[in-house]
């Protein structure tokens, strides 16, 4: 049960249309759903805010359609990430209701979170190549109730396209810069402007890029103030960083 249903609960205790013993009752939920193979975290709302998400790689389309089903006795919504086009296909057959983004290779069911602030996140990426990364932190910002503006293919290598954005990145509340190679566009965005930015490395890049390595050490290692780094091609960790930072102080 999250805050919102909670207060709610205590309100029709307050105003007697409900008795503490029914109240009671309600609140007394399973905090785990053991599937044998998964133990869902039914409580994970309540406590901090988001529900539990499916990471999809390693599971089966069984395993992961028994979790959705569960989640959703007690989320409105449930994300799960690194689906391949596949697998997303049985879990559709079997859960209509999912809709698959091909590009943040994300599963959603349900109703996303309505935005709670007018504030946005903005999703900068250093190329296309970036983009299945930036997406993933997108649509992760989007389900968990924020207004995204993505900014993409503004790469160091023809810096002047940065500039023309800077005016929708300095908007935004939080900004997420996804890049490979060698990961230089967190610094340069980090030193334009006055928000906290996520620098999120993609495993893009040719040999000596490590699968990440090279910018995930170039992020960590940024000379520019309120840089902070998350790890390699982890979009959905950027996101829900960003989502916690955009909505902190809204009720």
């Amino acid at each position: 049960m999250d805050k919102k249903a909670l207060a709610q609960l205590l309100q029709q205790v307050a105003s007697q249309n409900l008795s503490v013993e029914a109240a009671l009752a309600k609140l007394d939920t399973p905090q785990t759903a053991d599937l044998g193979f998964a133990k869902v975290d039914l409580a994970r709302q309540q406590r901090t805010g988001y529900p539990e998400t499916i990471f999809g790689a390693g599971k089966t389309a069984r395993q992961i359609i028994a979790i959705i089903q569960t989640m959703q006795q007690e989320s409105p919504y449930v994300l799960c990430t690194r689906v391949d086009a596949e697998k997303a296909a049985a879990v559709q057959a079997e859960v209509p209701a999912a809709q698959y983004d091909v590009t943040a290779r994300c599963l959603v069911v349900g109703q996303r979170a309505t935005p709670k602030t007018d504030q946005t996140i903005a999703i900068v990426t250093a190329g296309t190549s970036d983009l299945p990364v930036a997406e993933e932190a997108a649509l992760t910002a989007e389900v968990f109730g924020n207004h995204v503006t993505r900014v993409f293919d503004v790469g160091v290598a023809g810096i002047q396209r940065l500039f023309d954005q800077l005016d929708v990145i300095r908007a935004a509340q939080v900004v997420i810069v996804v890049a490979g190679m060698e990961g230089a566009l967190a610094s340069v965005v980090g030193g334009l402007v006055d928000k906290p930015v996520i620098a999120l490395p993609t495993s893009v890049g040719y040999g000596s890029s490590f699968q990440g390595l090279s910018a995930l050490l170039t992020m960590l290692n940024s000379c520019a103030e309120g840089v902070s780094v998350v790890n390699i091609d982890n979009g959905f960790g950027a996101g829900y960083c960003a989502s916690v930072i955009n909505q902190l102080g809204v009720s």
